[in-house]
């Protein structure tokens, strides 16, 4: 009898020990590649798993049912994890809980469809966007004018804009790159692609676009937007039936007094900007701090803002980090003129050395929208043609690690801002 009850209780305490949750740990020290964990995440919703996202808990760590596939993909990946109880689990739920604790548990419910806009052909430059998506094993589509303008964007639930030029002016690289082949032959081709489309110039198909891309935010979609991607945007939006473009872009002038036509109200961001109107400088307006700033290389930095993990969690999944303090880097639209953003945008980081704001975020209509400044976050200064980042150099880094919360973040089950 005696026998039987200690096998019994041994059996028990095996039961109760038995490991049922995998835990992605995201805190500096533990996490050996923190952009595959993403992957590893999005890998999970795509096979109908369920996953937590514990928002600052250990850096915001993410939590997984223990399968034998789950783990074999961790190692494959170079993810690590923890196997952790019943028990063990219940109680980092019970800690997260509570009222005296800056965190919450974030259901993740799918996989979000996700497109990237970029052209069909080789750019001179790299997107930050496809390389992490890329080097995290997370699936997207690329897409161009042609499906935007077909209203293919209604099959996706999360939109990539990196370094576009949504205003016509080819990126403002005219004055450095007119006579080289790869500025040629993308004048030409998207002159072709616009005529193709039924538009007369380049700036009317790209505002066009632009106004597609904002009909699938209002409807409900998630945009993450970059560099100049950022303000050429809001600008295209802003200039809608107002000629801004020289003759070198369009082949006629600009209209007069374009400066006073401009509609901020259509814009979804930034306010009372200034366009630049001479064609060789290498800038759309002044939203751009890029020419603004004095900052050394070794003291760039910018600091995510704090929110309330249970009364915002939306700003909260945008910023979870292993560190506060990010590394700075340039690009074509670096950072915002704060003064210039408008007083509805949740501002998530900023450099305090010229007040700039590198990373925000707001909603429009049924959807939302992240500006994310500078090129990439692993590149301090990169320059057209430059080789791509090797991302296994970096598979912690902090900088990536905000383009991924944005990848994911449309997997959440929403919760409205309260902020």
């Amino acid at each position: 009898m005696n026998k039987t009850l200690f096998y019994f209780f041994i059996l028990l305490i095996t039961f109760n020990a038995k490991a049922s949750f995998i835990l992605l740990p995201m805190d500096e020290s533990t996490q050996q590649n923190h952009l595959k964990a993403y992957g590893i995440t999005y890998w999970c919703l795509s096979r109908d798993y369920k996953a937590s996202w514990l928002l600052n808990y250990r850096g915001g760590s993410f939590l997984l049912p223990d399968a034998d596939e789950i783990r074999k993909e961790c190692k494959i990946r170079g993810v690590s994890f923890e196997v952790i109880s019943d028990s063990e689990q219940a109680s980092i739920l019970n800690e997260i809980s509570s009222p005296s604790q800056n965190m919450e548990s974030v259901i993740l419910e799918k996989a979000p469809k996700i497109a990237v806009y970029t052209p069909k052909g080789k750019q001179p430059w790299d997107d930050a966007v496809t390389l992490v998506l890329t080097y995290a094993e997370i699936p997207f589509t690329p897409i161009y004018d042609e499906e935007v303008l077909s209203d293919q964007l209604l099959m996706y639930d999360w939109l990539h804009l990196h370094h576009e030029d949504f205003t016509g002016q080819y990126g403002k690289f005219y004055a450095a790159y007119k006579n080289t082949p790869w500025y040629i032959d993308q004048k030409r081709d998207a002159e072709a692609l616009a005529a193709k489309l039924g538009y007369a110039k380049v700036s009317q198909e790209k505002g066009a676009v632009a106004k597609k891309i904002r009909d699938f935010v209002i409807g409900g979609g998630f945009m993450f937007a970059m560099c100049s991607a950022t303000d050429s945007f809001d600008i295209a939006l802003a200039a809608d039936g107002v000629d801004i473009c020289e003759a070198m872009f369009d082949g006629d002038p600009s209209e007069s007094n374009y400066q006073s036509k401009l509609n901020y109200n259509n814009s979804f961001a930034f306010k009372n900007f200034t366009l630049e109107r001479r064609p060789e400088v290498y800038e759309f307006s002044d939203i751009d701090m890029t020419t603004k700033r004095r900052i050394p290389m070794d003291k760039d930095y910018f600091t995510l803002m704090e929110f309330s993990a249970k009364w915002d969690p939306i700003p909260s999944m945008l910023c979870q980090n292993h560190t506060q303090l990010v590394k700075g880097f340039m690009g074509q639209t670096t950072s915002f003129d704060t003064s210039l953003i408008k007083s509805n945008i949740l501002i998530m980081g900023t450099c305090e050395l010229n007040g700039e704001s590198r990373y925000i975020h707001g909603e429009k209509g049924k959807g939302m929208f992240t500006f994310f400044g500078g090129h990439d976050p692993e590149d301090f200064q990169h320059q057209v043609g430059d080789p791509p980042t090797v991302l296994d150099l970096h598979p912690n880094s902090p900088g990536y690690r905000l383009i991924l919360n944005n990848v994911l973040f449309p997997a959440a089950r929403k919760k409205k801002l309260k902020t």
